[in-house]
């Protein structure tokens, strides 16, 4: 078995052309030796099979002798684990291999109508099954027609979940995951009880925390900040507090109006308030109360955008969901504050989907993203990726510290007409679907990114399978 991080992406033409090879056979099976019935007094061979690496859902195929042609009364296991039979066409077996088949021995058996084995057989060599990461659905239920009950209640029965614009861990507990959305309540995920809760409902037009958009942490863990767009007044942010278990009573903080997002610095501890109307960045301290004048103006006014703080400190990037563009803005530690930033990547007068350096990289929606330590750079001035979800790209990307920007996840099983948004568990790539995503939190003792797929009103998690 072998374990990487980033796997080569296979070549799936070939697959495909594989695929109708064995078809195009079926049809002449009858002018030549293919396509033969099983002849339960010959053996069963296994000759070869292609490609002798991949993961979960690589399609395999299989070549030898007295295969049959029902696949039905065909089982085929890889590593214990049972595949599906795609297709037989007597030398022929075109399988999809199975999760958890690590142990990679191939066994075809045999059976007749009435379930009795005829035959069975073993491969010489072993398929090298590698581990991959996969996207699954943690919670969230919603029907056919798109259509979900907004209610409390156990993974399985609690409805879906209106919109995820913002996941975080609570520090003091890795089993408890915080959401929060435009105009939504303020939700728990349990994950070691797999229940869905609310915890603080935004409380509509007017209401204290009205379209509640981010959350951040107090250094000591003990208080949620919470930003909300409140065009009303310049309270725009709220602390909820541990010892009222994130439920109730929250304190206002003077701000601004239309906040798009806050977050605390992680060593010194200040907020940092992203004002949406006037597209500025202001700093608030949270033991004197005082706001300082705009640090800076991000592009322009108007401007949503979400800011997200380097572990170190040592800088932050501005993500400008409406620009396409993620901006670095460097920490001054003499001053205490942040400086006037730069674009990093993506284009404002060019928004679009590509992977590049830079300006060169195409974004759409950059929303919420996630620091991830990177055991590959160890010893370098940033061990850090950044992981965000490009929300009308329907993905997610990263961006490595040199500006990199690559597709991560999602935008898989493309369809006829090139649509890539969707609700599809798989692959990261050949396979799995988003719509919409926003907010994506990061755990880093199992190595699972939780993706807040907002238009699918569902939790996903990208994790090793198990």
């Amino acid at each position: 078995m072998k374990t990487k991080s980033t796997m080569k992406k296979r070549n799936w033409y070939v697959h495909w052309i594989l695929l109708a090879l064995i078809v195009l056979s079926f049809g002449s099976c009858k002018d030549d030796n293919d396509g033969q019935e099983f002849n339960p007094d010959k053996p069963v061979a296994i000759a070869s099979f292609s490609p002798e690496t991949g993961g979960a859902n690589t399609r395999l195929l299989l070549t030898g002798d007295n295969f049959g042609t029902n696949a039905a009364n065909i089982v085929v296991t890889i590593g214990g684990a049972r595949a599906t039979v795609v297709g037989a066409n007597g030398n022929y077996l075109y399988v999809v291999v199975p999760k958890k088949a690590s142990e990679g021995t191939i066994e075809i058996i045999i059976y007749d109508d009435d379930g009795m084995e005829k035959a069975r057989t073993t491969a010489a060599s072993k398929f090298d099954y590698v581990m991959k990461r996969l996207v699954s659905t943690v919670v969230g239920d919603v029907d056919d027609k798109g259509e979900y009950e907004i209610k409390d209640g156990p993974f399985g029965n609690c409805g879906g979940i209106a919109k995820i614009g913002w996941l975080s861990f609570d520090p003091k507990n890795a089993n408890h995951l915080y959401l929060v959305g435009d105009q939504t309540a303020c939700r728990l995920i349990d994950l070691k009880n797999k229940y869905l809760s609310t915890m603080y409902v935004d409380g509509g037009l007017g209401g204290v925390m009205y379209r509640m958009r981010s959350i951040s942490w107090t250094l000591t863990a003990d208080s949620m900040v919470v930003s909300t767009w409140r065009s009303s007044t310049a309270q725009s942010n709220g602390i909820l507090t541990r010892a009222n278990a994130f439920k109730s009573s929250p304190s206002l903080i003077t701000g601004t109006r239309r906040c798009c997002g806050s977050a605390v610095h992680p060593v010194n501890g200040e907020l940092y308030i992203a004002d949406q109307e006037s597209g500025s960045l202001f700093q608030y301290d949270l033991e004197t109360k005082i706001t300082s004048s705009a640090l800076f103006q991000v592009q322009s006014t108007d401007t949503d955008y979400k800011i997200l703080i380097h572990p170190t400190g040592n800088y932050a990037y501005l993500c400008l969901a409406g620009k396409g563009t993620i901006m670095k803005s460097e920490y001054n530690w003499t001053t205490k504050a942040f400086t006037t930033p730069s674009v990093f990547c993506g284009d404002p007068s060019n928004k679009g989907w590509a992977d590049g350096v830079g300006k060169r990289a195409r974004l759409q929606g950059p929303f919420q993203g996630v620091f991830v330590k990177n055991p590959e750079y160890a010893g370098k001035a940033d061990e850090y990726d950044f992981y965000f979800c490009d929300r009308e790209n329907h993905c997610v990307r990263k961006v490595t510290p040199e500006g990199i920007v690559s597709t991560f996840a999602g935008r898989g099983s493309v369809s006829a007409d090139n649509t890539v948004n969707g609700y599809v568990d798989g692959d990261l790539r050949e396979e799995a679907r988003f719509n919409n995503p926003e907010g994506i939190a990061y755990d880093e003792v199992n190595d699972i990114f939780y993706v807040g797929d907002t238009d699918n009103h569902r939790v996903r998690k990208i994790a090793w399978e198990d």
